[in-house]
């Protein structure tokens, strides 16, 4: 059975897609960073509750307080992005369900009303909407160099606040000289479905 999407949307969704180590000095503009969120925000979570928050990093002062916080391998990489976005988990997200999730606005408290249990859901379902923002900066024709490797702690105090939870920093822009590691390897059907 084939798939219903083009394959040249496939190509640039997934197959010839890759992470991102070096682009170009063109700029991302809010327009496209729209573009993107009008398209993800339509990406499934657990009763809409919608966690992610993004940040975008545009200034050079900003700049300079984040690349600090970043692994050494990924400094000069954030430090030359058009742009760059922390994405967070919002733990207070709770407080939105009853317009997100209306048909049982007493979710709020009935089921989140505990925090450790909202960080647990928003963590999972950030990480949903992140993965989401990805494939989005694809759709527009960018690319995404999406990271770990920083000091998760030193990024939260920095920027956020302790209702939010950094999930991962994405550069974004045009692919630059040298942009792509080979290719790794993926796990076949077989070793990821298993029918019971």
């Amino acid at each position: 059975m084939s798939l219903v999407l083009d394959p040249a949307a496939q190509d640039l969704l997934f197959r010839e897609a890759r992470t991102a180590n070096t682009f170009t000095d063109e700029p991302v503009t809010d327009e496209q960073v729209q573009a993107v969120y009008d398209l993800v925000k339509y990406g499934p979570t657990s009763m809409n509750q919608s966690p992610l928050r993004v940040t975008l990093v545009r200034s050079a002062e900003a700049r300079e307080r984040l690349v600090q916080h970043m692994a050494e391998g990924n400094r000069q990489k954030t430090a030359t992005a058009p742009l760059v976005a922390i994405l967070s988990a919002d733990n207070e997200f709770h407080e939105e369900l009853p317009a997100l999730f209306p048909h049982f606005p007493q979710a709020k408290d009935a089921v989140f009303g505990d925090r450790v249990v909202r960080e647990n859901s928003a963590a999972l379902n950030g990480a949903l909407q992140a993965a989401y923002f990805i494939v989005g900066v694809r759709a527009a024709g960018l690319a995404a160099g999406p990271m770990t490797g920083f000091d998760f702690e030193g990024v939260r105090k920095e920027f956020l606040d302790d209702d939010h939870t950094p999930l991962m920093v994405v550069n974004i822009g045009r692919p630059g000289p040298d942009a792509w590691y080979p290719r790794s390897p993926r796990l076949a059907y077989e070793q990821v479905v298993t029918t019971v």
